[in-house]
C-alpha cells in the first residue's frame, strides 16, 4: 500500500503542474502584457548534474543526454590502490527533454546494482524586462530500485522493500554571467531501513554553485545537510568540489567528493566517508548531447 501510494502521489502532484503551468508561467496568468518583452534567463548551470546532485537545468526539447558518471576509490587507501585508482563504482544515464519545461531519464549504477528512474519540471523561470522573477524553480522526483540478491531468500521478501523515493524543488538564482546559486530542500523516503530505530523519512537541505573561471570552465560546489536523527548521526553530509569543462558536444565534469553512490536517495543520506580522514573520492562525468527530435 505505501507503495501504491507514493506511486499515485508523485503521478498526481506531476500531472496537476503539468496541466497548471504547460503553457505559462506562475504570473503570466495574471499579465496580459507583451511577453516578447520578457527576458528568461539562460544557462544557469552548464549541465544538468551540479555536481552529484541535480541542477536547474533540463535538456533541451528534443535532445538527449548521455552521462557516464565514475567514482574511484578513496585517495587515502595508499599507493599500493594507487590512490583509489584500482576501484570504481560507475552509473550510466540517459536525460530526454520531452518539452521545455519537462525532462525524464533513467540510469543504472554499479553501486547496489541499483536502477533508477525521474521526472523533472519546471516551475518557474527567472526573468526580467517586461516582468521580474527572481529566481527558477523546478520539481524533482525520482524512485531508485536496489537489484542485488537478497541477503536471505528464505524469509519474505518484498518487492517494496527495494525501493527508495526522493523529491525536491530545485531554486536557483544566476546572480551575474559568473555566478549562480541553488538551494535544494530533499526528502528521502525509504521503504525498508535497517532498524526499528532508523529513518524512513530524511530531510535534508542542499546548497550549491558555480563560478565561471573561462568561459569553458567553471568551478562548482555542492553540499547537503542532513536535518539531525539517526541518518545524520550514523553518516556524514556529502561535500563535493568540481570543475565543469565544456568542450562543444561534450561537457566534462572532474570532482572530488566524500560520497561513493551517485543516485540520490544514497548519495544524499547514505555518506560514509569523511573530508577530515581523507575518505575522498576522485570522480568524473561525462556528457554527450544528441538530438533526436529538431524543433
Amino acid at each position: 500500500m505505501v507503495v501504491k501510494k507514493l506511486f499515485l502521489f508523485q503521478f498526481l502532484f506531476f500531472f496537476l503542474i503539468q496541466s497548471s503551468f504547460s503553457q505559462e508561467d506562475l504570473l503570466d496568468l495574471f499579465d496580459d502584457g507583451d511577453k516578447n518583452e520578457i527576458e528568461y534567463v539562460s544557462a544557469t548551470f552548464k549541465t544538468t548534474r551540479l555536481v552529484s546532485g541535480q541542477s536547474i537545468e533540463n535538456p533541451p526539447s528534443g535532445e538527449m543526454i548521455f552521462i557516464v558518471s565514475h567514482h574511484f576509490g578513496r585517495i587515502n587507501e595508499g599507493f599500493y590502490e594507487l590512490f583509489g585508482l584500482d576501484q570504481s563504482t560507475i552509473r550510466i544515464g540517459l536525460e530526454y527533454g520531452v518539452n521545455d519545461r519537462l525532462a525524464v531519464g533513467a540510469g543504472r549504477s554499479s553501486f547496489r546494482k541499483t536502477y533508477d528512474t525521474f521526472i523533472k519540471y519546471k516551475l518557474i523561470r527567472q526573468s526580467s524586462g517586461l516582468r521580474t522573477m527572481p529566481v527558477s524553480i523546478s520539481a524533482f522526483s525520482s524512485v531508485a530500485m536496489n537489484s542485488l540478491k537478497w541477503a536471505d531468500p528464505e524469509r519474505e521478501n518484498y518487492f517494496s522493500s527495494r525501493l527508495s523515493y526522493t523529491h525536491q524543488l530545485l531554486i536557483a538564482r544566476k546572480f551575474n554571467n559568473n555566478l549562480s546559486v541553488q538551494l535544494s530542500p530533499t526528502l528521502v523516503h525509504k521503504n525498508l531501513v535497517p532498524t526499528n530505530d532508523d529513518q524512513h523519512d530524511i530531510l535534508a537541505m542542499g546548497i550549491g554553485g558555480r563560478h565561471k573561471i573561462t568561459n569553458r570552465i567553471t568551478l562548482n560546489v555542492e553540499y547537503f545537510y542532513l536535518l539531525p536523527g539517526n541518518t545524520a548521526d550514523n553518516y556524514y553530509n556529502p561535500l563535493s568540489i568540481g570543475f565543469d569543462i565544456e568542450t562543444g558536444g561534450h561537457v566534462f565534469q572532474l570532482h572530488f567528493t566524500n560520497t561513493q553512490p551517485m543516485y540520490e536517495s544514497a548519495f544524499i543520506t547514505e555518506t560514509a566517508g569523511s573530508w577530515a580522514d581523507g575518505d575522498i573520492y576522485f570522480g568524473f562525468n561525462i556528457n554527450r548531447v544528441f538530438t533526436i527530435k529538431r524543433p
